[in-house]
């Protein structure tokens, strides 16, 4: 299994988490309040965390080639979420 995770800086954390949430719950196993959300993609696993400056973004996939497509998804998605403000992905990888 492969894992990457990125702290997102904003103060939108909640209403970016629930919009990715809502979005994808009609095409995927979603779980998700206010403060944290689960969704279960074909290509592998989104956990976030949010809090009042920062969304905690955890990734899980089979492999590194769906570990990197799911960064660009879950990125891409929350990018036109928050079209508003510049956003800053770090993607820190775990060591295997």
């Amino acid at each position: 299994m492969s894992t990457s995770n990125a702290d997102v800086t904003t103060e939108h954390a909640s209403r970016y988490l629930q919009q990715l949430c809502k979005h994808w719950a009609h095409k995927f196993p979603v779980t998700f309040d206010p403060n944290h959300g689960e969704i279960e993609l074909t290509i592998g696993r989104t956990v976030m965390d949010a809090n009042a400056t920062t969304l905690h973004i955890a990734l899980t996939a089979s492999d590194a080639t769906q570990i990197e497509q799911l960064e660009r998804v879950v990125e891409d998605h929350i990018k036109r979420f928050a079209f508003r403000e510049e956003l800053a992905f770090h993607w820190q990888h775990a060591a295997a």
